[in-house]
């Protein structure tokens, strides 16, 4: 898929990751609607990407609401082939902390939005997708999923963020499977410790610290490192079913 040709929806696209990928697109020329749940973020973000790009209030959760966003995003765009899922929270917290078990809450909302969200966006996208005209090897869609190396290596305090992000990962494989039938196809990046407005604010010993684990090379990742993946992806129509680490070789310590 050519980027002029991508007609996307971006979750969490006011910030981060999001808004880098964004960005990208938009540069080349691809029709963006933004999904997020900061109104004044995301409609900045909008105005600053150029007449092709909008923006939507969406709590990703919300499974109508979604629905409801994606029909109108592909509506205004002309057509919809491309989902890109970067909305997400920490959620970090001790499982048994210092002032008792987390409660189940926090849990359940950290899920919540980055694999339940993930899913309603996925499912609503492909739906629209499936009345695609096919192209070159019947393809019609592409779904893109934003992971984690937490799924893989969650630090003490990460429960609740490590399960979220490894149902992405868990379901990667069996959703390009299912969509293979409607030409669409569904990867997941995970990336490993970016320069994100997360990290903004913390002392610099600490940031020192996070770059320090990083083999090579020894710094934090950088937005448009993540976008290029997702480009990359995008071009490539033989990427399906698999995940793809960003992340400088680190492995996550126990805490």
């Amino acid at each position: 898929m050519k980027l002029d040709q991508v007609k996307a929806i971006i979750t969490g696209g006011a910030s981060g990751l999001g808004h880098a990928v964004a960005q990208h697109l938009a540069k080349a020329g691809a029709a963006i609607s933004l999904f997020d749940v900061n109104q004044e973020k995301g409609e900045a973000a909008a105005r600053a990407l150029g007449a092709k790009a909008r923006f939507a209030r969406v709590d990703v959760t919300d499974e109508a609401a979604v629905s409801a966003a994606v029909a109108a995003a592909a509506e205004a765009m002309g057509g919809l082939n491309v989902a890109i899922n970067c909305a997400g929270v920490l959620g970090a917290g001790r499982v048994l902390g210092k002032e008792g078990p987390m409660a189940l809450s926090q849990f359940e909302t950290t899920v919540r939005i980055n694999l339940v969200g993930s899913f309603n966006v996925a499912k609503a996208a492909a739906a629209q997708m499936q009345g695609n005209e096919p192209g070159e090897d019947g393809e019609r869609g592409v779904v893109i999923h934003t992971a984690s190396i937490a799924a893989y290596e969650g630090q003490i305090g990460q429960a609740a963020y490590s399960a979220s992000k490894g149902g992405v990962v868990g379901m990667t494989l069996p959703m390009a499977r299912e969509f293979a039938r409607i030409g669409v196809r569904v990867m997941t990046v995970a990336p490993g410790v970016f320069h994100t407005p997360m990290v903004d604010g913390m002392p610099q010993a600490v940031y020192d610290s996070l770059c320090a684990q990083v083999p090579y090379p020894s710094r934090l990742g950088r937005g448009e490192e993540f976008a290029d993946t997702v480009a990359f992806i995008l071009g490539n129509r033989y990427l399906n079913g698999s995940v793809i680490r960003v992340d400088g070789a680190v492995r996550l310590a126990p805490k």
